[in-house]
């Protein structure tokens, strides 16, 4: 809101960006995604230091800075750790509703972010009563791979 002497005016500027460019993702990353890519893995990087196993795979530990050395392997299976179902359209995103979470694979210390299906959303309030934090997933893989997380087209529950 615009005050009489401008000093606390705020202007609002619409604008949409499309910027699309290509960058070549590193060494670390190139590899985790060429694993899911060839042959449907999901690879972490231990710290020594801590000895935590990162998901998404990364060249530094993000909580204590040292830098990793070892590749472990980790299950494409584990526990959900929190979730949204998302009722907003959002531009590049999936018609709505649609469920993303936060999984912990088996041998991670880390959690990734992906869609979630295998979920009746027709009630959606249902559905977050009934989605349980806790719930084992499991990794549904694409048929044709291209070295991206979406090779993962989701995770489903297991039961």
């Amino acid at each position: 809101m615009a005050t009489k002497d401008n000093k606390d005016e705020y202007i609002i500027v619409e604008q949409t960006w499309n910027v699309p460019f290509r960058h070549y993702a590193g060494e670390i990353t190139s590899r985790y995604l060429k694993e899911f890519r060839d042959n449907k893995k999901i690879m972490g990087r231990r710290c020594p230091k801590c000895k935590r196993v990162l998901i998404p795979a990364r060249k530094n530990c993000e909580r204590c800075f040292t830098e990793t050395d070892e590749w472990i392997e980790v299950n494409d299976e584990g526990k959900l750790v929190t979730f949204s179902i998302n009722c907003i359209k959002y531009v590049g995103m999936p018609d709505p509703p649609y469920i993303m979470g936060l999984i912990r694979l088996d041998g991670a210390d880390t959690d990734i972010l992906h869609y979630i299906k295998g979920i009746d959303l027709s009630d959606v309030d249902k559905a977050g009563r009934e989605l349980k934090i806790g719930t084992r997933m499991k990794a549904v893989w694409k048929e044709v791979r291209v070295g991206n997380v979406t090779d993962i087209d989701y995770f489903m529950p297991t039961v």
